[in-house]
């Protein structure tokens, strides 16, 4: 019964992915498929309840941070600060270096906003649309915006996966971040030199005038509204809890929305609550943000937690556990999280699957190997979360490639997805404190 259940599950998922469903349904199908065999095995409802809130519990640390994301980035949108980001780093491309410059610019929006979607659907529509008129290929460039997107979705304090990493493994959020951005530094640079070549076989004619004007004319661009993005990056650096600095960003952006921008209070905390939704040009590329936008995104890390518990109330990898530990004393923990990585991404097609379910396999090695939860955090950083990016059919590049309306095929121009796994496994030995396992 457990494999017809694993069989069913995993086919409700892909019918999802391929029918572009909402994955919720093939994970409530899977809580019931699950819940089902431990009726029958003997488990009463109360047991049951148990076994499921022993992980969801996990998503209760990363729910209210993505709920406040959501405002963070309905306000942002308001105030004028994604603009001023959208409009200077346009202006600053030269188009000998644009497809670089469309890495950089994406990665800079990553880090401020924390989501790879966002970045998609706003700094990547307009730079496929400039490729698509300066004769630029277009799977580079959406290669370029998905490494960069990721760049941020890893490692931003603003990165609902960055919350999630920490709350699955047990560790610090900000210490986290501090070590994926050193953990970053190799492949990102390998990643800038990959692009930097790209560019000089890939120039773009010019910019289009009409997507800098209509920033321009829909917002005060002055360097104040900035600031809510200032404010996010360096609080964190003053030991301010990431929950206050983001609240902090958000009200700022309120204010600007109100006073520089000329919104209306109530208009402006309808933004941060259902969105901002302009008009004109710009609805294609600054609408979005607001709690609304993550209530998808709760619901499927609170599923994701419930499944994860019953999965383990019932030991259904039980026959895993053995297989994983030999692999790992034969290969080494990191290589091992690679495999389990990729193979969760291709039958789960989820990120917050992957890093959830991640944690749950390997977790166990990693309390035998006494390695720290730093350690933990970092190999799951550097493999789960990038590498649900290299499966086609994962919603993780999916979604973003199809904002951008662009084939599966700048997967592999994406260069820092498998670069920074395939760094970090090569320097892990080098970059980690706390580093205490058998093999590495």
């Amino acid at each position: 019964m457990m494999l017809l259940s694993f069989i069913l599950f995993l086919g409700a998922v892909l019918f999802c992915v391929l029918g572009d469903y909402n994955l919720l349904w093939a994970l409530w199908l899977g809580i019931a498929l699950f819940t089902a065999i431990a009726l029958r095995r003997g488990h009463s409802g109360k047991e049951i309840c148990a076994m499921a809130w022993k992980k969801g519990k996990t998503a209760l640390i990363v729910i209210p941070v993505l709920l406040i994301i959501g405002t963070v980035t309905g306000l942002w949108r308001s105030s004028g600060t994604i603009a001023c980001f959208l409009y200077y780093g346009l202006k600053s491309i030269t188009p000998q270096w644009f497809v670089l410059m469309a890495f950089l610019l994406s990665a800079a929006l990553s880090f401020a906003l924390g989501t790879a979607f966002g970045v998609a659907s706003t700094a990547g529509v307009v730079l496929i649309t400039i490729a698509r008129t300066g004769g630029v290929d277009l799977a580079v460039t959406a290669g370029a915006v998905v490494s960069g997107a990721f760049f941020g979705d890893r490692c931003s304090p603003m990165s609902s996966c960055a919350a999630l990493v920490a709350a699955c493994t047990e560790s610090e959020l900000y210490p986290n971040i501090k070590e994926m951005l050193r953990t970053a530094a190799l492949p990102t640079a390998l990643t800038v030199l990959f692009y930097a070549l790209l560019s000089r076989s890939h120039p773009i004619t010019s910019v289009d005038p009409e997507v800098l004007s209509a920033l321009s004319g829909g917002f005060d661009l002055q360097p104040l509204v900035l600031l809510p993005a200032a404010l996010m990056l360096l609080l964190p650096l003053f030991k301010v809890p990431i929950k206050i600095a983001m609240a902090v960003s958000a009200a700022l952006a309120l204010v600007l929305s109100v006073t520089v921008q000329g919104e209306s209070v109530l208009s402006s905390l309808g933004y941060a609550v259902l969105g901002y939704r302009p008009t004109g040009a710009l609805a294609g590329i600054l609408s979005g943000g607001g709690i609304v936008s993550m209530v998808k995104a709760c619901c499927i890390v609170m599923s994701t937690s419930l499944l994860a518990g019953i999965l383990e109330g019932i030991q259904a990898f039980s026959g895993l556990d053995g297989v994983l530990e030999r692999l790992s004393e034969r290969v080494g923990l990191f290589p091992t999280y690679i495999l389990v990585s990729l193979l969760t991404a291709m039958c789960f097609c989820n990120q917050s699957v992957v890093i959830v379910m991640g944690a749950q396999l390997m977790g166990p090695l990693y309390e035998k190997a006494k390695a720290a939860p730093i350690t933990h955090a970092m190999d799951l950083a550097n493999s789960g979360v990038v590498l649900a990016g290299m499966v086609p059919w994962s919603i993780a590049v999916a979604i973003p490639l199809a904002m951008m309306e662009v084939g599966s095929s700048a997967i592999f121009y994406a260069a820092l997805l498998y670069l920074l796994p395939l760094s970090y496994l090569f320097t892990r030995r080098f970059f980690l404190p706390g580093q205490n396992s058998p093999k590495n």
